[in-house]
């Protein structure tokens, strides 16, 4: 402590580059303060901080992390904490640029493992930044001793002593984790691929805000009678709730009753969510991918025969490349990618859709002939998939009844509230007269694995690599850009972040070789993350990174799979 306090009395209106003589580690009484990375500018990102406690002086109990989702729920609980103390404890020190910044890489709605934190047997480790304080260009030394021994260590009693947390907060927090993960785990064996628990608050206060709406202006979950299963949880017993069946599985009904908002419920079931977000108890099969149009994007050699064939001059699909794909093409290709990765659950709203891609209805087969259309559309190849992959699909239709002959489960949603629609819709159909014909002449196709081509990845702008995520929607990949705008299940910057890097270490590990499928390479960069932690992607230079969450496989392959430059072999 004193060394860190007379550096900082000498370096005292120098210049900005001073600060580099405060890298180290520095021993406090109940805690050491580790300066991994010292920032050269005061316009710079900020200064890379850790502090770690002893558990002997932390005290938390083994049972609060004795397993992975309890284990995550707790670091996630102590970032939540340091980072609502910095908000309300902190007050912003006088200075230039990102003087006086304190920040750490926490979560909204979702609980999501990642580096910010890091609990063990024997320490607590939490890693966040600092903007340390600068006038002009000139060292604030005063003002960095108030940022170092008098606000960080209110915030590190404030965080991460078990002693002063919110004992019964922290335990649901946990618990509701755990639970979610539990309920997760009995879908498979339930036949089921999304759960959503009765009394649920599924619509969100705005399109900018994804908290829940009061439970007083709001309509709560119900489960039609004959869906309402039991599920049985570690902490909070059996729940009751709604178990959407395997298959092809329709949501109904009338503009603005809530079809999107139960289809956007599932899609973030994929992820636990914190108590009080209302779906908490929402659970989704993990390997559910939404499905959309995605005019322009690239693809590269991805075989769409199954939806798409014949186009004019001859263009092969089954090894189908375009830089500027159309909605049907792009949907198409987004279908057979995300079953390349091994899918079980395709999910799909009518309005992110090419109406050209779902359906062609009886007068339109009549005025154009099939010979003089390429595209098989999804209707009838639905089930197909569901019989030959055991991948289900739930889709949002409110345009179109054709879709009642291939549904196995129909859901009518009212005011927000499902109800059982099958059989009246069935009824529906049978009596038309004008019913389409089935347009498939055979069953789905195979998936064709492809191979991504290691030189058509590269991650350097002249001599330098140049890598950066930006926000949730592009990363700067060399000289490309990557446009993850479509892929609607990435929730967060670190995420991308860490997208990013899972690429950078396929590359450093040689796991894109050219020989290897593009399913495998993933597979091996998660089984590192798996054996080493999320920390094993961070570049060399960062050792302790504190600003990656863990993203799934299926969005690490969309942005392997738009990016511009890559090449592939089909398998």
């Amino acid at each position: 402590m004193q060394k860190l306090k007379d550096i900082l009395f000498k370096i005292d209106g120098r210049g900005y580059r001073a600060y580099k003589q405060i890298k180290g580690a520095y021993n406090f009484p109940e805690y050491t303060l580790y300066i991994d990375h010292v920032q050269g500018d005061p316009f710079a990102s900020p200064s890379r901080l850790r502090i770690r406690v002893s558990q002997e002086i932390a005290e938390f109990s083994p049972e609060l992390y004795s397993n992975k989702p309890r284990k995550t729920a707790l670091e996630d609980y102590i970032i939540r904490i340091f980072s609502m103390h910095i908000k309300k404890d902190i007050a912003k020190i006088f200075g230039t640029g990102k003087s006086g910044i304190i920040e750490i890489d926490c979560g909204k709605q979702e609980i999501i493992e990642r580096t910010a934190c890091n609990i063990n047997d024997e320490f607590v480790e939490i890693r966040f930044y600092a903007g340390l304080p600068a006038r002009g260009r000139r060292v604030l030394g005063e003002q960095c001793i108030k940022m170092l021994f008098d606000q960080i260590p209110k915030l590190v009693e404030k965080s991460l002593f078990h002693k002063n947390l919110d004992k019964a907060e922290l335990k649901k927090f946990i618990e509701v984790c755990e639970d979610q993960d539990c309920l997760r785990s009995q879908l498979k064996k339930n036949k089921i691929v999304s759960f959503i628990k009765n009394g649920s608050i599924l619509p969100r206060r705005s399109g900018v805000s994804d908290k829940p709406l009061p439970e007083a202006n709001t309509i709560l979950f119900k489960s039609p009678p004959e869906l309402e299963v039991s599920l049985k949880t570690p902490n909070i017993g059996i729940v009751k709730g709604m178990g959407i069946p395997e298959g092809v599985i329709l949501l109904i009904g009338g503009g603005f009753h809530g079809k999107t908002t139960i289809l956007s419920a599932i899609q973030k079931g994929v992820y636990n969510h914190i108590p009080g977000d209302g779906r908490e108890y929402v659970v989704t099969d993990v390997s559910a991918v939404k499905i959309k149009a995605e005019e322009g994007r690239s693809i590269q050699k991805v075989d769409i025969s199954s939806f798409i064939s014949n186009l004019p001059l001859g263009k092969n699909t089954k090894e189908f490349s375009t830089a500027n794909a159309s909605g049907s093409t792009s949907q198409a290709a987004n279908i057979i990618e995300a079953l390349e990765i091994n899918t079980r659950l395709l999910l799909l709203d009518e309005d992110t859709s090419a109406t050209n891609f779902l359906i062609r209805d009886s007068i339109m087969q009549q005025v154009v002939s099939k010979d003089k259309e390429p595209i098989t559309p999804f209707i009838d190849q639905v089930n197909s998939i569901y019989s030959k992959y055991n991948t289900s699909t739930i889709m949002v239709m409110g345009g179109s009844g054709d879709y009642f002959e291939v549904a196995d489960t129909i859901l009518l949603i009212n005011s927000y509230l499902p109800y059982l629609a099958t059989d009246k819709a069935k009824e529906a159909i049978k009596n038309r007269k004008d019913i389409r014909k089935k347009e498939n002449p055979a069953s789905f196709g195979s998936i064709t694995e492809r191979m991504p081509l290691p030189n058509s990845i590269n991650p350097y702008k002249g001599r330098k690599k140049k890598v950066k995520s930006r926000g949730i929607h592009n990363i700067s990949f060399g000289v490309e850009n990557i446009d993850l705008s479509s892929i609607e299940q990435i929730v967060e910057p670190s995420q991308v972040n860490s997208i990013s890097n899972i690429i950078l270490h396929g590359l450093t590990k040689n796991y894109f070789d050219g020989k290897s499928t593009l399913c495998n390479i993933i597979g091996k960069i998660f089984d590192d993350i798996g054996k080493y932690g999320l920390d094993i992607i961070s570049d060399s230079y960062i050792k302790y990174p504190g600003s990656f969450s863990m993203p799934r496989k299926f969005e690490v392959a969309s942005a392997i799979n738009r990016l511009r430059s890559l090449k592939v072999i089909q398998k």
